[in-house]
């Protein structure tokens, strides 16, 4: 009889390992009554987030929350709404989920709009990721697993913001989970099961290519490991209707957004190389002559760079070196033992930030590393599913060889590695998690310039027409409550082209700000026009506001 290599534990093995350790549960698909109570206390966890956010303020402090609000804003609301409103560059899905709330004036001024469906998005996302854990472990430790996941204070916080992270994360986590069963079910051959699972992975698919650019990397990932799968199994033609559904679902989401920035902008790649593309504001705020940030086409930097922010993202103080190496230890052991290799796609964020650092025009600032700022360091959340799960994953193959020869070693691991959760999380918040204060940092003189902009727009007579550039302070209309349909602005084309030609004769006041086109509009065309009011912040450009002497007459 061949001999078991050493460190592998059998089925037999893992049984023992669980009447020693206290527990019978095997590793097996998670039922609905297990997963309803992760999905209650994520709830919980989720509206003891928002509670915290709003008292705060924390909900509109990122710049980029400001903005998506007001792009899904537009769509009801301005003087051409529509889908034309979503924009170029930002992928449609996650405003379009802000719609059904973005109409109530109150939910958009607060940031609640864009908080529910992250919310939503979250839960979902605990409830997924406690089903993927469940499949490669047991149940004490997949509890422990979504637990580290969960109860992570960046989550949370982004969980009450309209960013787009939670939304990818839950459809990462589920994704990642649906192409695990569709392989157990090949593997079975549960035709009917398999059919479903096709549909549902390649909406799913279209969803996340409809959220963030990496998702266009893990739908063809999907695509590649599912078509990979069938040629094996040998069945494909039992499965004809349903791949091609797949496929025709997964091409749907690229296609359609080509098509959408060809037929607005006249570019099907506007995305990649418009005015608002990642090139063009890499471009804008680079000073001539000026170094590239650290990490611009050097691959390894980039690499040392983003896992050091997903590790800062993930663990409080400098545990994060030790969380990255049990996450590889993790992989080591699937790789290994070839456990649920599906869940390997969990780790794609890794060469897709890297790529994107290296060659993209996506540059990460984190405190820890040079320059020592603070720059998209919510990117590095996108691994935190990858190091949670393959973390846990080999604190409990180290407690199964510990269960035979340490059994009072193995008994206390549990409860450890619960105290070090607990622990994690208290020192995350004592230290103001690094996604937050990021957003703390960068907000100070936008949102004092936003405030004090909008206590002179709530000033200016109702319904009268407002000449302003929006896509910069949009906040401003925000904060003051003002509909956007009364601005003429760069998302109506014609409205927009037509005011600057003549300012003073199509709006009641002006708003320009410095080397802004309404300002050049200004300069060009400055007759019928009296200067009320010049605000400055330190950081920010002025705002000089205008009176029209020659609308309406």
């Amino acid at each position: 009889m061949p001999a078991r290599r050493p460190g592998r534990v059998s089925t037999r093995g893992r049984l023992m390992a669980g009447l020693i350790a206290g527990t019978t549960d095997a590793v097996r698909p998670a039922s609905r009554e297990e997963t309803m109570p992760v999905g209650l206390a994520a709830l919980a966890l989720g509206f003891i987030a928002l509670w915290i956010s709003s008292i705060h303020g924390y909900m509109l402090m990122y710049g980029d929350a400001v903005a998506h609000l007001g792009t899904a804003r537009r769509i009801v609301d301005s003087r051409n709404p529509g889908l034309q409103q979503l924009g170029g560059v930002w992928l449609p899905l996650p405003h379009l989920l802000m719609t059904p709330f973005i109409g109530r004036m109150e939910w958009w001024q607060t940031g609640m709009a864009g908080a529910w469906p992250s919310l939503l998005c979250y839960i979902l996302g605990v409830m997924g990721f406690y089903r993927l854990c469940r499949r490669m472990m047991t149940g004490r430790w997949s509890l422990i697993a979504t637990g580290f996941y969960a109860t992570n204070p960046n989550l949370l916080y982004l969980a009450t913001t309209a960013m787009t992270e939670p939304l990818f994360l839950a459809l990462l986590i589920w994704i990642v989970l649906l192409t695990l069963e569709c392989i157990a079910a090949l593997k079975a051959g549960a035709e009917k099961l398999v059919a479903r699972r096709f549909v549902f992975l390649g909406i799913l698919n279209l969803f996340a290519v409809m959220t963030r650019y990496d998702g266009w990397i893990l739908a063809a990932a999907v695509w590649l490991v599912l078509a990979i799968q069938l040629a094996r199994s040998g069945q494909f033609s039992r499965y004809t209707r349903s791949f091609a559904t797949f496929t025709l679902l997964t091409v749907a989401g690229p296609l359609a957004w080509f098509w959408y920035n060809q037929h607005y902008f006249h570019d099907w790649l506007d995305f990649m190389r418009g005015p608002y593309s990642a090139v063009a504001i890499d471009r804008k705020t680079s000073p001539p002559g000026s170094q590239h940030y650290w990490g611009w086409h050097h691959p390894f930097k980039a690499l040392v760079f983003y896992t050091r922010t997903a590790q800062v993202d993930a663990v409080w103080w400098e545990l994060g070196f030790a969380a990255m190496v049990a996450a590889v230890a993790g992989l080591y052991r699937t790789l290994r033992d070839k456990v649920e290799m599906g869940s390997l796609l969990l780790w794609l964020p890794l060469p897709f930030y890297v790529y994107s650092v290296s060659y993209g025009s996506v540059p990460i600032f984190i405190p820890q590393l040079y320059p020592h700022a603070y720059y998209n360091s919510r990117y590095g959340m996108e691994m935190l599913p990858a190091l949670a799960l393959f973390g846990v994953f080999a604190v409990e193959w180290l407690q199964e060889r510990f269960n035979l020869a340490q059994p009072l070693v193995a008994r206390l691991m549990p409860p450890l590695a619960m105290g070090f959760i607990a622990l994690n999380a208290i020192g995350m918040i004592h230290a103001t998690p690094l996604v937050l204060k990021e957003a703390m940092v960068n907000s100070i003189t936008r949102m004092a310039f936003e405030r004090s902009l909008a206590d002179q727009l709530v000033a200016l007579p109702p319904a009268v027409p407002i000449l302003m550039q929006e896509s910069d302070h949009i906040g401003a209309l925000q904060q003051a409550g003002i509909p956007l349909r009364r601005t003429i602005n760069e998302t109506d084309w014609d409205s927009w082209s037509a005011a600057l030609a003549d300012p003073a004769g199509k709006a009641a006041f002006v708003i320009a700000f410095t080397d802004g086109p309404v300002a050049k509009a200004v300069k060009d065309h400055p007759g019928g026009l009296t200067e009320t009011m010049v605000l400055c912040t330190q950081g920010q450009t002025c705002a000089r506001i205008y009176k029209s002497d020659k609308y309406g007459k």
